[in-house]
């Protein structure tokens, strides 16, 4: 995450790391994590969970892998968390699967997409692609908000619901 931090706060974006460890081996692993990636710092807090009380709540756990203690391993999970504190998504990778950090910004500016102009991002989008006018969207509604107008596809169904937009 440490290389992506700037790519997130470009997006006002937060970051909070969450791990079963001590404090003292946050200390060690920051100077593994930062000589690893050439350099980038860790610029955001790591919150410590020895216990593995929060884990737990927020079901982080992989119920397949368990530590020598026979403790459950953390989950690589991330959560997504909007302005209005409630989770926007969760992503739940094994404790053997790296999180794919591209994927993860991709989901934010979706998200952020999204919550600004009343649209949906197809599948496979990518920042810059049209973006989909949301049903609940009218079609005198959709004229006003995006003045730069927009394509319907003419679907077998005729009900006009997919339209794309540049946003």
């Amino acid at each position: 995450m440490a290389v992506y931090a700037d790519k997130f706060a470009q997006r006002g974006a937060k970051l909070l790391g969450l791990s079963c460890d001590d404090i003292q081996s946050h200390v060690e692993w920051i100077k593994d994590i930062e000589a690893y990636n050439s350099g980038h710092k860790v610029t955001y807090p790591i919150i410590a969970d020895p216990n593995r009380e929060i884990i737990k709540q927020l079901n982080m756990v992989d119920p397949d892998e368990k530590d020598s203690s026979g403790n459950q391993l953390p989950s690589r999970a991330l959560h997504i968390v909007g302005p209005d504190k409630k989770i926007k998504l969760s992503f739940l990778y094994p404790a053997s699967t790296g999180r794919n950090m591209d994927e993860v910004v991709r989901v934010l500016d979706s998200l952020q997409k999204a919550a600004k102009h009343k649209v949906a991002t197809p599948v496979n989008w990518r920042q810059g692609e049209q973006v989909v006018i949301s049903p609940n969207v009218s079609g005198d509604q959709a004229k006003e908000m995006f003045p730069q107008g927009y394509k319907t596809v003419d679907m077998p169904s005729k009900k006009e619901y997919l339209r794309f937009t540049n946003v």
